[in-house]
């Protein structure tokens, strides 16, 4: 039997399904301070999201000789919340969920796009404080405009599609990709990242952060993008993220749009969260989400799933299909 902590919360049938298979599961938020104390060596699996940090200091205090965990399950796909690292040096392996929640952040980005180049959001607040805008909201299609894709994982993939179907063309830059993965998906793949600022009107980010991605999107790079779609019209320059917080810079974002330089910012992630005095969200041609990609009950169902078979595998001595070290 194993012992099992959940601190930012499991769909009840993954919970179930884990006590069903003879486990005990304590779903208990816990302070970075409590995470640091050696709570840790209680169990022997913790399940997190993005809200609890399983930094070094928490990791090294969480297993001796006797006790501890050996088994850190990410409920999601970005792991730059645990010290991978020290938790390989610690025999602990590290996994997470990385197809479960991607349908839920395909849409949450399509929306954001639509919502940015249609005026939605602005739409309705203009109603809410009494104001007809029609003639001020006039917007532009996404058809005709090139789309440009920060890493092209599943997530980017399947924007991509959605974007092509409404007419969009699409580019991207990813290191890691094969070249026939964007030549299959019918995408330009780019050299480096500076060339999708040049040619894309849109720009939608979904690679990892890390000291190579932090602040990638900047001012000197907005700068870049052409203002003018393939087909002539004047669309104006768009940037939606929904992958993690800094890698845009908020504050040259900011100053972006203050100078009319960028048209629209849309994000559900942001570098401080939540993002308390934050001038950002207060700019009318900006519009964002608290962090919410992966929150459809769909998503959430299949992510529990996931990492309870994740954690049934690893306790019956098999190796969990998406171990990360």
């Amino acid at each position: 039997m194993g012992n099992i902590l959940v601190t930012d919360g499991m769909a009840k049938e993954a919970v179930k399904m884990l006590i069903d298979n003879g486990h005990n599961v304590v779903e208990k938020y816990c302070s970075p301070e409590e995470l640091k104390s050696g709570i840790l060596l209680n169990y022997d699996a913790i399940v997190v999201r993005s809200a609890t940090k399983l930094i070094k200091e928490v990791i090294i205090s969480s297993k001796n000789e006797n006790s501890g965990i050996g088994f850190i399950g990410r409920a999601g796909v970005g792991v730059d919340n645990i010290d991978i690292s020290t938790a390989s040096n610690m025999g602990i392996i590290v996994c997470n969920t990385p197809q479960s929640s991607t349908h839920s952040v395909v849409e949450l980005t399509i929306g954001h796009l639509l919502s940015s180049v249609r005026h939605i959001p602005k739409g309705d607040r203009s109603l809410r404080n009494g104001n007809w805008a029609k003639k001020e909201l006039r917007g532009t299609e996404l058809a005709g405009k090139n789309l440009g894709l920060i890493g092209f994982g599943r997530i980017a993939q399947g924007v991509g599609k959605i974007a092509n179907i409404l007419g969009m063309n699409l580019h991207c830059y990813d290191p890691y990709l094969p070249k026939d993965i964007a030549k299959n998906n019918n995408c330009k793949l780019h050299n480096n990242v500076d060339d999708v600022f040049k040619n894309c009107t849109h720009i939608s980010i979904h690679c990892n952060l890390s000291d190579d991605t932090y602040h990638l999107v900047n001012d000197e790079r907005i700068k870049l993008m052409p203002d003018i779609g393939d087909d002539g019209v004047k669309c104006g320059r768009h940037i939606i993220n929904c992958a993690r917080g800094g890698i845009v810079d908020e504050e040259e974002v900011l100053n972006s749009l203050n100078n009319n330089i960028l048209s629209s910012a849309a994000m559900d992630v942001f570098e401080i969260e939540p993002p308390v005095n934050n001038d950002l969200i207060n700019h009318e041609n900006f519009h964002g989400t608290p962090h919410i990609g992966a929150a459809t009950i769909e998503a959430q169902a299949r992510i529990g799933e996931e990492m309870a078979t994740l954690l049934i595998d690893y306790f019956k001595g098999k190796k969990p299909h998406s171990q990360l070290n």
